[in-house]
């Protein structure tokens, strides 16, 4: 079980602080069920109740810091998702979000950006769902990455890329 004050990631809803763990009066709620009280980091004002025995959402520790220095070290070592159609491609994207597994968001964050690319050169724009896609993706993964290097979430682009570049 998680503590109150504990940074976890949570679901597609990214970095969270647990404000309480607690019983909550809604209408339709077992009165006697725990949950998690979380606030997401940078959205302070949210509130999400996520029960404390929960199967089907995902729910982790950050990432510590000699984890995520390892991870970006390895960056160059994963690789993008294979080439499959739009409508898989967002399939496997929405899963891969839902996970909060870091290697995926990287696979996925890798693959969107190749793909955009190409589409830029060729004169194209970018699908609409795999900007969104890829902006999720940076999203949950750099607020992980900031919370667990304790650097803001506007400079792990450039961390990355410094610690790459070595």
């Amino acid at each position: 079980m998680f503590q109150v004050g504990e940074r976890v990631v949570y679901g597609g809803a990214g970095v969270c602080r647990i404000k309480e763990i607690s019983t909550v009066d809604m209408d339709g709620v077992d009165k006697d069920k725990l949950f998690y009280i979380l606030n997401p980091v940078g959205r302070e004002d949210s509130v999400i109740y996520a029960p404390t025995e929960n199967g089907r959402t995902v729910m982790r520790k950050v990432l510590g810091r000699e984890e995520a220095e390892a991870l970006i070290r390895g960056i160059p070592d994963i690789e993008p998702l294979p080439p499959i159609d739009s409508r898989s491609r967002e399939s496997v994207c929405r899963e891969g979000i839902k996970s909060c597994d870091c290697r995926s968001l990287i696979q996925i964050i890798k693959s969107l950006y190749l793909k955009g690319q190409a589409r830029a050169e060729s004169g194209r724009r970018a699908l609409n769902a795999d900007e969104r896609y890829l902006k999720q993706a940076e999203d949950i993964l750099y607020a992980e990455l900031a919370v667990a290097l304790d650097i803001e979430k506007t400079d792990v682009q450039r961390y990355i890329v410094e610690v790459l570049e070595k």
